[in-house]
């Protein structure tokens, strides 16, 4: 399986448009087409491999979370983008494909505060429970009189 193939079964199973860059396949997505994404890519493109998961707080645009799938028999990476619309903080798990896909979604809630819903054990992970807020947000402590370290 060749990126250029995955990009074709992609575009005609998924219904989005991905791009090729140096051999990584990117695909931009909503929140609605997630899941069956992400299916798709493992079932379809073999990329069984977890590699990561993480979101960026864009501000004013909103959060996006990123997650890197592999297949590596073929050397291949699919790198899934999913933005969140400002005020919006939900985005389905993806546990239920990928147990890999865990602990980065509870790193990901405790630090960004997107909530994985469907998530089988969505609670915080680095942070103590009594913690407010989830500091890697660009809102977190700026605008908060009080910096709430310990």
């Amino acid at each position: 399986m060749t990126a250029t193939q995955a990009v074709e079964i992609i575009r005609e199973h998924c219904e989005v448009e991905p791009t090729l860059e140096g051999g990584l396949v990117t695909i931009r997505m909503s929140t609605e087409r997630w899941l069956a994404v992400a299916r798709v890519v493992r079932d379809r493109l073999g990329c069984h491999y977890f590699n990561w998961l993480s979101a960026v707080d864009w501000k004013d645009k909103g959060l996006e979370v990123i997650c890197r799938l592999e297949n590596l028999d073929h050397g291949l990476a699919v790198l899934l983008r999913c933005q969140l619309s400002p005020g919006q903080s939900h985005c389905p798990t993806l546990t239920g494909l990928f147990r890999g896909a865990n602990w980065m979604e509870r790193e990901c809630y405790d630090l960004l505060g997107v909530t994985f819903d469907g998530h089988p054990d969505l609670r915080r992970i680095l942070l103590s429970e009594d913690w407010e807020g989830h500091p890697l947000r660009k809102d977190y402590a700026v605008d908060m009189p009080f910096t709430p370290y310990r």
